[in-house]
């Protein structure tokens, strides 16, 4: 074992202490802007990217200059619930240390960008003393735990938030190392999600200290509504209901994971496969279970090649379940009988069954922010303080404002109009469900555009869909600025991923539902020719499905390759070739 070589981020981890490291000293050190790669690579288990502009990166070294380098901090909010205190309070923050803007991810938490070195501790501790975090947003730990945001008051989806919160408490870290580094050693004992610290010699007896071979990803659905792509985790656990929401267990499907790069087939997207029944006593131990399989068995040579989806595609579900049952102790049964997938739409009013209401406000690209068309962040700050209601991130990186009586609906959407802020009603399907990552200039990973050049996109594909009379169809479109799928583009009818700074990879044939994966048709796409290239598939859609069919439906049913043929049958390009 002495003989093989173990990744930099495997060393590095093994000699941090328990993720401590030297960040302390290196956040301290204001004389450069930089950290060293040993505290890159710890600074993302606390929740913090470094990186640097990327627009101005070579103007400044034309004049001889550094990059501008920065932090992006990411925080854990489980199921995205946030009181309006806390969100009035982020929102102060995001002026005070980053850049006037928080973005909603697609794991329904928030991130803020453009952070100083000197003001990277600051920031954190005041997210702290909002009795929120940031330890595990990042980094080859547990993230932040999804579940149904819809605050609807019935037993299934009180259900799914005890078992979202419970899980996010149990799976979090137990290092002390984050607060040594950022709050000078205080604990802040009211945060609800700190696990109680470890009482045997190992301080973290579930990961050890080397932690998980990669990021380990878990989301807490149910079949019926399937919001937040939960096929698309390393952990899906579908609770199963009986009529009137009596809970009888859960699912588990494994092995969920869309990055990938170019070129590179031994990487590719997967979705969860089912694995086993969980009674409702075994939630923890089950889910322990299948982190310690991880931790054990993920490669630790080759990063790449680290996630849940190549042990349960390499290995096989059987082989996965007898391995499961070795951790649990105990035979589990196969999976039950579940109902169908389906995802719900959580936009505009929703009736949560007490007598009050929710607004699922869609926020373009989850970029809460003031542009010249739209003042959605002055918006939402605007009508969050007049009626102090809580809120909810969503996986597709929108707003749910909650509690909302019937008596102020209409002052709560005309103050959302007021600031320009498009609902529902004014949106077309496509419009609303389309996703965009961040991309450039902040994401260092990033190929192309993704969120900068949304808008104009999806003015284009409204066009096209218009053209054809599609534009009232429940569609998933997902842009994504390079391969790795943080906006989900592998799954959904159709993905666009970022393959050269002008030109993206066409994915399409998933389903809106979650439950299939998209297969690429062309390669490198120029950004100008997008909407080109769907025309004749929306026109050959329109024509040629049956009554209500979906678009990636179609696509399955009449081919994949046949609907390729009609856009090179239509276009001459060389890159339709």
């Amino acid at each position: 074992m002495s003989d093989i070589k173990l990744s930099k981020q495997e060393t590095t981890k093994r000699e941090s202490c328990y993720l401590k490291g030297g960040i302390a000293g290196e956040m301290a050190d204001l004389s450069t802007p930089k950290v060293s790669d040993a505290a890159y690579e710890l600074l993302k288990f606390h929740g913090s990217y470094f990186g640097y502009d990327r627009d101005s990166a070579t103007e400044r070294k034309q004049r001889g200059l550094d990059k501008e380098y920065e932090f992006m901090v990411r925080m854990k909010c489980p199921g995205g619930r946030l009181t309006a205190a806390q969100y009035i309070a982020l929102d102060c923050l995001s002026d005070k240390y980053a850049n006037g803007s928080m973005r909603i991810t697609t794991r329904e938490t928030l991130q803020f960008h453009c952070i100083k070195k000197v003001d990277m501790k600051p920031l954190i501790r005041d997210i702290n003393l909002l009795l929120l975090s940031t330890l595990g947003g990042c980094g080859d730990i547990t993230r932040n735990i999804i579940t149904c945001p819809a605050p609807i008051k019935d037993g299934e989806h009180a259900k799914l938030e005890a078992d979202a919160f419970l899980l996010a408490k149990h799976c979090a870290p137990k290092t002390t190392s984050y607060y040594e580094v950022w709050l000078d050693g205080e604990v802040v004992a009211d945060y609800p999600f700190r696990p109680e610290p470890a009482t045997g010699v190992n301080p973290e007896p579930l990961y050890g200290e080397t932690y998980m071979p990669r990021k380990f990803k878990i989301a807490v659905g149910a079949p019926d509504d399937n919001c937040m792509d939960a096929l698309c985790n390393d952990l899906a656990i579908l609770s199963l209901f009986e009529n009137h929401g009596k809970h009888l267990g859960y699912n588990f499907a494994l092995g969920g994971g869309l990055g990938m790069n170019h070129n590179q087939p031994k990487t590719y997207p997967y979705l969860a496969k089912p694995v086993m029944y969980v009674s409702p006593d075994m939630l923890i131990p089950a889910t322990e279970a299948v982190i310690k399989l991880q931790r054990d068995h993920g490669d630790r040579i080759e990063r790449k090649h680290a996630r849940l989806k190549y042990i349960v595609a390499e290995k096989g579900v059987q082989w996965i379940k007898e391995t499961l049952e070795r951790y649990i102790g105990r035979a589990m049964e196969d999976p039950r009988p579940q109902a169908a997938y389906a995802v719900v739409d959580h936009t505009g009013w929703n009736d949560q069954l007490d007598d009050k209401w929710f607004l699922g406000v869609p926020i373009p690209s989850g970029r809460i922010v003031d542009r010249d068309h739209e003042a959605i962040r002055s918006g939402l700050r605007e009508v969050i303080l007049e009626y102090g209601m809580d809120l909810r991130l969503t996986a597709d990186q929108n707003i749910l404002l909650c509690d909302i009586e019937t008596s102020e609906k209409g002052a709560v959407e005309q103050i959302l109009h007021k600031y320009g802020i498009t609902l529902k009603e004014d949106m077309t399907p496509m419009e609303k469900n389309f996703i965009a990552c961040v991309a450039l200039p902040t994401c260092g990973k990033a190929l192309a555009e993704a969120e900068r050049i949304a808008h104009p996109l999806i003015g284009e594909i409204d066009a096209v869909m218009r053209r054809h009379g599609v534009q009232d169809e429940n569609i998933a479109i997902r842009l994504a600025g390079c391969p790795n799928g943080c906006p989900r583009p592998y799954v959904g009818d159709i993905g666009i991923v970022g393959r050269t700074p002008e030109t993206y990879a066409l994915y399409i044939g998933g389903d809106f539902e979650g439950t299939r994966l998209n297969e690429k048709i062309f390669d490198k796409v120029p950004f100008s020719a997008i909407a080109d290239a769907l025309d004749p598939m929306f026109a050959l859609w329109k024509e040629k499905r049956n009554a209500g069919e979906a678009f990636g439906n179609f696509c399955q049913r009449y081919g994949i390759a046949a609907v390729k043929q009609a856009v090179m049958d239509a276009l001459e390009m060389d890159w339709a070739k």
